[in-house]
């Protein structure tokens, strides 16, 4: 099924002919005006079933609930499909729709089916006045998604493909295992049945298919945890982040900008928009595999960034660089990079078209240097990945490279395997089709079988003399620097999902999920059980508080067991019950989620724990009100 919705200022239409054998009978055959309303024009497609309906219900109610309209028109229009049902099941469908809508729309209006109509309509000048969906019997549909994308990318003309993605499509590839001591054995000849999960992420990788079949869990707890959720009103792929989520993603950043400054990075700032025309940008965007958002501004085509590769690379071409200062490591946090990733590929924080990205650069005297420092940039990676508890066990690595590089730096490549410690996914290619000879990866493979690339690294091999980045060597001659691309942690928000798809891994088993303490948003709840024992906690809350440790306080007018399920529900790791005995003596009861225990215990000792096990990160404080009867409902 395919809905048209237009938010309209009003619509005429008048019935002028039977159109078909099975048009409805008896009909007002009169010039009928409706006024502030939706237009939903509808197409029947062949397989819609009346499963179908509630789904179309439920979209024609969100966008009336969105743009604040109770009054709406069903107008049958086949013309929004090449596919279309039988007259007579499409009728059937319209008709069941129309009743379905009637139970949740206060107006409903149908137009005659089957008859060719004149009409006039205006329609409303606003962002969410135009909302087109396909609908399908299977919601993630690949093909429904690449017909409405397509759809899409023809009205608006917004997508040349760079010919690096269209080689990669294309391209063919071997694939191989590299197992812990170096060794390259082909597939065909690996066990990989042992290996559950990197037979998944084999799968995913050489199907190239990434579109999205099934909601993976983490799209439900990012909604019931209130972290982020779909915005209507931008485009797909932007999401939009609640406090809680906010609040992770800025530890998260912090985080990872601290440890590459650590490691020796300068951080940077560059704009979000290039000239199309700029001849080193028309140049890299043919070898970068990427969809792009175009603009245009005083007569320039304009394209917004997908990567912070351009701004850093043109401002190192400005760098008086000698042999001294190499490796030169340029970093940046992009907020945001945009890429116009395929809509069936669009599901909750696994891929976006808006993404917060470390970026961090490293220009190196040859590849000698590359290949140090990006032994370097892997433990960096490990470690980065560690503080969010996702570690070795949790990951997939893949490392890309061309034939020759293989065979002239076997070494190099046997380091990387030993470091890792267990068999990667080698996909090696005869030509080199990018700006790079070698990539690596990790990769996180979800609940529902797919990959999503988190830490990774390049050796660039184009770029320095396609910017003219230019450094002294020691006898005074200019070269161009090979350039590594690594981000440590990968886009911010695959780390939220990979943090959530492991939880929903951990509760299929039967344990617990939570979130890292320091990512917590509430790392201590109090609860008191009557007003009389609020001054308590409220003392309590001020001593967390001064120790730089995020607490609230439960002051509703609920029961105790009502509000410590709550609790448990946000996955608070700490949950304090104040009652007469707490407020009479030194000692309070404290439920910790991780054990799954209640322990006696006193402030003193609650916030060493804490503190230990938040040693060395980053610390925010609560960025909602602590009570939580002044805090909003997040609807969700």
């Amino acid at each position: 099924m395919r809905l048209l919705q237009l938010h309209s200022d009003f619509i005429e239409y008048e019935p002028i002919n039977e159109e078909l054998n099975d048009a409805e009978k008896d009909i007002d055959k009169d010039n009928t005006r409706l006024e502030n309303l939706i237009v939903v024009f509808v197409s029947v497609e062949k397989g819609d079933n009346k499963k179908i309906i509630e789904k179309a219900v439920d979209e024609i109610k969100n966008y009336a609930q969105n743009i604040k309209n109770d009054r709406i028109l069903i107008y049958p229009y086949a013309h929004l499909s090449s596919d279309l049902s039988s007259p007579k099941h499409a009728f059937e469908i319209i008709k069941e729709l129309e009743i379905n809508a009637r139970k949740v729309i206060k107006e409903v209006n149908r137009a005659p089916f089957g008859w060719t109509k004149s009409f006039n309509i205006k329609v409303k000048g606003h962002p969410l006045a135009e909302n087109f969906k396909i609908i399908s019997n299977n919601q993630f549909s690949p093909e429904k998604n690449k017909e409405e994308n397509d759809l899409k990318q023809n009205q608006y003309n917004v997508e040349p493909i760079s010919s690096a993605l269209k080689s990669e499509e294309k391209q063919q590839s071997s694939w191989f295992i590299l197992d812990t001591t170096g060794e390259l054995i082909p597939i065909e000849n690996f066990k990989i049945e042992k290996n559950s999960t990197l037979k998944k992420f084999l799968e995913y990788e050489t199907s190239k298919r990434r579109a999205v079949d099934e909601q993976p869990p983490h799209v439900n707890l990012m909604k019931k945890m209130a972290i982020a959720d779909y915005e209507p009103a931008s485009d797909a792929g932007n999401m939009r982040y609640y406090p809680k989520g906010r609040l992770m993603k800025s530890l998260i950043e912090q985080f990872v900008t601290r440890k590459v400054l650590e490691y020796g990075g300068i951080e940077v700032e560059t704009p979000i928009m290039y000239d199309t025309k700029h001849p080193s940008m028309e140049s890299y965007f043919n070898r970068f595999p990427a969809r792009q958002y175009n603009l245009s501004s005083d007569n320039k085509q304009l394209f917004l960034r997908f990567a912070a590769c351009f701004g850093q690379f043109l401002m190192a071409k400005d760098f008086h660089i000698t042999y001294k200062s190499l490796p030169l490591k340029l970093y940046e946090l992009t907020r945001y990079s945009f890429r116009r990733e395929k809509s069936g590929e669009l599901v909750g924080l696994r891929r976006l078209r808006a993404f917060s990205m470390p970026d961090c650069h490293a220009f190196c005297k040859d590849v000698e240097q590359a290949k140090d420092e990006c032994l370097k940039r892997f433990d960096l990676s490990i470690d980065v990945l560690n503080a969010f508890n996702i570690e070795i066990q949790d990951i997939e690595m893949a490392i890309r490279f061309t034939k020759t590089f293989y065979e002239e730096n076997k070494e190099f490549i046997t380091k990387i395997s030993r470091r890792f410690g267990k068999p990667i996914l080698v996909e090696m290619w005869k030509d080199r089709f990018f700006y790079f000879v070698l990539k690596w990866e990790f990769n996180y493979v979800d609940n529902i079988g797919k990959a999503a690339a988190l830490s990774t690294d390049q050796i660039d091999v184009e770029n320095g003399k396609r910017y003219n980045i230019e450094y002294v060597d020691e006898q005074g001659k200019r070269h161009n620097p090979i350039i590594l691309h690594n981000s440590p942690s990968g886009a911010i928000e695959r780390i939220i999902y990979a943090i959530l798809e492991k939880a929903a891994k951990i509760k299929q088993r039967g344990e617990t999920p939570q979130f890292p303490l320091w990512l917590s948003h509430t790392q201590v709840r109090i609860i008191p059980i009557m007003n009389e024992h609020l001054q308590f906690a409220e003392k309590i809350e001020t001593i967390l508080y001064q120790n730089q440790i995020r607490v609230d306080i439960d002051d509703r007018q609920e029961s105790l067991g009502k509000r410590i399920r709550e609790a448990e529900t946000e996955w608070i790791p700490y949950i304090l019950v104040i009652g007469d005995k707490e407020t009479e003596s030194s000692t309070l009861v404290i439920r910790d989620r991780k054990t799954g225990k209640q322990i006696d215990s006193n402030i003193e000792e609650l916030i060493e724990d804490i503190k230990k096990e938040t040693k060395d990160k980053p610390f925010m404080p609560l960025n909602l009100p602590k009570y939580l009867s002044k805090r909003p409902q997040i609807m969700v």
